[in-house]
């Protein structure tokens, strides 16, 4: 199964970030970033692919000033 990944540079809207996402209803969960970006908090959000559009959207309207980027893993 193909993940998608919510990386973000504070662990707190990290957190925060995989709330909104379970109360919408997506499976979410913490995970460690990838070493291999350096960069970020440490943390990111693990999604499925299959819920990146609603996940988008989620992120987007939340305005997290913290979030980085997505990455598929």
């Amino acid at each position: 199964m193909t993940y998608c990944i919510a990386v973000f540079r504070s662990r707190s809207q990290a957190i925060d970030c995989k709330g909104a996402l379970v109360r919408a209803g997506i499976k979410a969960e913490i995970i460690s970033t990838p070493s291999s970006l350096q960069l970020g908090c440490g943390l990111s959000v693990r999604f499925a692919q299959s819920a990146y559009g609603r996940a988008r959207g989620i992120i987007a309207r939340a305005g997290y000033s913290a979030f980085y980027g997505y990455m598929n893993i």
